[in-house]
């Protein structure tokens, strides 16, 4: 039998959103019995009216199967912001999750979200919650940062209740800050923690 993993899903263009993913995996892989499974999603191209480019590349990380998300025990997903939201790669991908919602296969399922910005006010917390609507509505349980994590009082970069943050001040080679690194393990630990409970019906 598989055992239960946590789907980190995300997309990211310079790296900060994959810097975040990984650090969210180091989280889950703190909770014995539970794997991460990081996924990417492909970028979208205007010459192809939206659709997502056919070329798989041979290097870099796996692309996301319909698959992997109808059979994980708990998703993270993250996207550097776009205008206030998630970038137009994984709303596309998003956008064509109906079969899963139809046959109810994320219900009660826990789910985090996380982002990173290029400016300290960029949009994070808009972001992170319009990446949780789809997410509700697929009936997963959302999972913020509780204010218990002492990296939430002390942070001056990324980090908010509503999920991990980065930001990805000029210069900074998108290396996350130390606050900023303990807040994307305790998601991935909370969902990992989760992942292993049972939700009664």
């Amino acid at each position: 039998m598989e055992a239960p993993y946590v789907l980190i899903l995300y997309y990211s263009r310079h790296g900060s959103t994959e810097t975040m993913a990984r650090q969210i995996a180091r989280g889950v892989s703190q909770v014995p019995g539970v794997e991460a499974r990081l996924r990417t999603v492909p970028p979208v191209s205007a010459e192809t009216d939206g659709a997502t480019l056919p070329e798989v590349p041979d290097t870099g990380p796996i692309y996301c199967e319909e698959e992997d998300l109808r059979h994980c025990s708990a998703l993270a997903l993250g996207s550097p912001t776009r205008f206030g939201n998630m970038a137009a790669p994984l709303k596309y991908f998003i956008d064509g999750t109906s079969p899963l919602w139809i046959s109810g296969a994320l219900v009660d399922k826990p789910a985090g979200v996380f982002t990173s910005t290029a400016s300290l006010h960029g949009g994070q917390e808009s972001t992170l919650l319009s990446m949780a609507l789809p997410l509700i509505h697929h009936g997963m349980i959302f999972v913020g940062l509780p204010y218990s994590a002492p990296e939430l009082h002390a942070t001056r970069t990324g980090g908010t209740p509503y999920g991990a943050s980065h930001w990805a001040e000029a210069g900074s080679d998108g290396e996350l800050s130390e606050h900023e690194t303990a807040l994307c393990q305790t998601l991935g630990k909370r969902l990992a923690r989760l992942a292993l409970m049972e939700i009664p019906s």
